[in-house]
């Protein structure tokens, strides 16, 4: 019995022995089993939280711009004009924009939203002015468009000159007009492209592979591309030939009695540098005085001074001979006829060919001095490097000397007004978007101005501060200021104060940076506790 009881004994004992190895084996197991899993998961405290709104398409995006939706009531002017001289026009860019298929091949805030306007107009053959006014108020919707931070536009005046010159070179026509040299390479274009781009990097081909810059104003009128076959005509002085190339294009008076016309084709790739604002810079003509017939009669008096002067301007441009009659108008950026007196040339990077503007003002039509209304529908119809801006436009009057000279003295603020399509209307699509939060009360926010840490590092250094907040920041007066300035339409504006006036009254001595968005803490699996047990052995 005593047997039996010792081997029952230890039977038991190694029983439990076996169950205490296997309940080390087993926890140690899942100990390193959630470590192996706690290393390759994916760490928890990143922010997973989603984003208060979703991403959405904001109405109408044009850079660097503010617009202000209007009533047709409220737009100066509009009633006064002659709206069935707008709509030929119109019409007369319709025939491109049917033509297009698909998206755009550059992404612009109008896009192809000018389509159904344009599928309208064609099953409507008007006669009236008031059916086309019709016309426009049931398929547009008016918008006051600026630059951002300014309160008008900026125009000036462009046309088609009309020159002497001959097929030949002789001793009174000895300046070259080149076509489009074979070396001549933009990239993404060949040389069967109609019209390349107005800006851009340009090349000059050297060998198979080899490409530079390609050669300014100064070396081209050196005779860098003479006697290669590229001279389309000849005129009577470079400055004829300057005049020509800013305009774009010209009408040639042949000594035979014919006409020539040429049309942009290329340029060599540097950006235009406009030779009044040169003039003016050297205090030669006063800025109030400047006009094209200055700078022609300074040319003319100072033959040694105009070669340098034009060498400011290292651009050039190159044309080609375009089937046209007498009686035919230049062919603008579009590929259609300009209607003189209703075509603008816009910058080509914000705006779409074929829209309307409604352009209000004054200016000097009759005489420098006059002050004749203004206020014409537009059609966007033409391009130009000088054409920067969302409220810019070069006028179109037509061809030959009168229409030079009013042309040549427009620098002057207007209104603009841009027609964009009931499609893209900005108040209707403004609904649709979600409404912010509740912003903190005045009291609140003026005890506790938050400032964005980034900004205010950005602010430190004026040169990175962006020039579009400046006309908010100060008062109305430098606005002003900044709108009538002709200059400035074309330069950048100066640099920002590094506080505005918002923060130079707030009655704190530090502001309150923004809270950092809090990670989510990474919380601790509980510990599980394991009981030890004692295993006694029986005596």
């Amino acid at each position: 019995m005593a047997l039996e009881a010792l081997t029952k004994h230890l039977s038991y004992g190694r029983l439990a022995i076996a169950c205490c190895a296997l309940a080390v084996v087993c926890s140690t197991a899942a100990i390193a089993a959630r470590y192996r899993s706690s290393r390759h998961a994916a760490p928890r405290h990143e922010h997973t939280h989603p984003i208060p709104y979703p991403d959405l398409e904001l109405p109408l995006q044009l850079s660097g711009s503010q617009y202000e939706p209007l009533a047709w009531a409220n737009v100066a002017g509009w009633s006064d004009d002659d709206h069935l001289a707008a709509y030929k026009a119109f019409r007369t860019s319709c025939k491109p924009i049917a033509a297009q298929q698909g998206a755009p091949a550059e992404s612009k805030a109008l896009g192809s939203s000018l389509r159904d306007p344009c599928r309208i107009a064609k099953g409507l053959d008007l006669a009236s002015g008031a059916k086309a006014r019709e016309f426009f108020e049931q398929n547009f919707v008016p918008l006051r468009i600026s630059r951002l931070g300014e309160e008008a536009g900026f125009v000036t005046g462009y046309y088609e000159p009309v020159l002497e010159g001959s097929r030949t070179q002789t001793d009174v026509y000895n300046v070259p007009v080149y076509r489009r040299p074979s070396n001549l390479f933009v990239r993404g274009k060949t040389q069967a492209s109609v019209g390349l781009p107005n800006s851009g990097p340009v090349y000059r081909k050297i060998g198979r592979r080899k490409l530079v810059p390609y050669y300014d104003r100064g070396q081209i009128e050196d005779g860098a591309i003479a006697g290669r076959g590229l001279e389309i005509c000849w005129l009577k002085n470079q400055t004829d030939l300057l005049f020509t190339q800013i305009q774009g294009s010209a009408r040639i008076k042949l000594e035979d009695g014919t006409t020539l016309r040429i049309n942009y084709d290329a340029h060599n790739g540097y950006p235009y540098t406009p030779v009044g604002r040169v003039l003016i810079e050297r205090g030669i003509i006063p800025k109030e005085q400047m006009s094209m017939q200055k700078i022609r009669e300074w040319m003319e008096q100072n033959p040694d001074g105009a070669k340098e002067l034009r060498r400011q301007n290292r651009a050039y441009v190159f044309f080609r001979e375009v089937p046209l009659s007498d009686k035919d108008e230049a062919v603008g950026a579009q590929g259609v006829p300009l209607t003189p007196g209703r075509s603008i040339a816009v910058d080509k990077a914000l705006h779409v060919y074929g829209t309307p503007f409604f352009i209000a003002g004054e200016l000097p039509i009759e005489s420098e001095q006059s002050k004749t209304p203004f206020h014409r529908l537009m059609i966007a119809q033409d391009t130009g490097s000088a054409i920067v801006g969302p409220a810019r436009a070069d006028l179109y009057f037509g061809a030959g000397a009168d229409a030079g000279k009013v042309s040549g003295r427009l620098r002057h603020n207007m209104q603009f007004v841009i027609l964009v399509p009931k499609g893209l209307d900005p108040v209707a699509r403004g609904h649709k978007l979600p409404i912010p939060d509740e912003r903190p009360s005045a009291k609140i926010a003026k005890l506790f101005p938050q400032t964005d840490p980034q900004k205010d590092k950005a602010a430190a250094k004026p040169a990175d501060v962006p020039t579009v907040t400046i006309a908010k920041a100060g008062s109305k007066d430098a606005a002003n200021h900044a709108a009538k300035s002709p200059a400035a339409k074309d330069a950048a504006p100066a640099a920002a104060p590094a506080t505005t006036p918002v923060a130079q009254a707030a009655p704190v001595a530090e502001p309150v940076p923004l809270p950092v968005a809090r990670p989510d803490i990474p919380q601790q699996p509980e510990k599980r506790r394991y009981r030890r047990t004692r295993h006694h052995r029986d005596q």
